[in-house]
């Protein structure tokens, strides 16, 4: 299967092409620029002399991540899908961080920053290349978080909300996760995807866990009226 696999979900961008499980190319780019201005150079970077008519299925990271980037790769992804009729695959963010462990014997902590010590966060099993989820991504406190890891031997906190949350939750058993694999790629987001079931463009939507600050905002002000 030809996969295109696209990830805009945090501050970076990235996508990768496989076939068969196999990357092809991946392009990851952080120059501080929006992700309209960015994702689809770099997706036309990664699909080189192959056409999208080519794709058996395209994924994408469709939440929990930043409101703005979510909803420009989940519309990206749904442009380019419609051209052809080409299936889609919606992934979760937090387990294409989780697909970077494969080669891990741990409980990998998925962590996105929520604000105010709040983590949007799954956890997952690494053991023997594989990766198994042990919940469902969920809108977390730093408080409870750490209560759900201390029974396990070895864990790895991941994400771009992974330094914030090591440093402040305490717990002997946790360890930083390198850098170089710390955050969601297209990569990742290949791994998570395969033998995932497909969904047309039109039913693609993004994932958010809980309402933006400017809903959440607009709700308060309604209720102090």
């Amino acid at each position: 299967m030809l996969l295109l696999s696209v990830d805009s979900s945090a501050v970076t961008a990235s996508a990768a092409l496989s076939k068969d499980g196999g990357v092809i190319k991946s392009e990851l780019i952080n120059k501080g620029l929006t992700h309209s201005e960015t994702l689809l150079p770099l997706i036309q970077a990664v699909m080189g002399e192959y056409k999208y008519s080519d794709l058996d299925a395209i994924a994408i990271t469709a939440g929990p991540g930043s409101f703005t980037g979510v909803r420009i790769g989940v519309a990206t992804v749904k442009g380019l899908a419609f051209a052809n009729n080409t299936p889609c695959i919606s992934v979760s963010t937090l387990e294409a961080i989780a697909n970077n462990f494969t080669d891990e014997n741990a409980v990998i902590c998925a962590v996105m920053d929520a604000r105010r010590m709040q983590f949007y966060n799954a956890l997952f099993k690494a053991e023997n290349g594989k990766i198994k989820r042990l919940c469902d991504d969920r809108a977390i406190s730093l408080e409870d978080l750490k209560k759900d890891l201390e029974g396990y031997e070895k864990v790895i906190i991941a994400g771009d909300g992974a330094e914030l949350c090591f440093n402040n939750i305490g717990l002997e058993n946790a360890y930083l996760a390198d850098e170089n694999r710390r955050y969601q790629s297209g990569t990742g987001a290949a791994k998570a995807a395969e033998g995932k079931e497909t969904v047309s463009a039109a039913d693609l939507r993004p994932v958010y866990l809980r309402p933006s600050q400017a809903e959440r905002e607009l709700k308060l002000k309604k209720e102090n009226k």
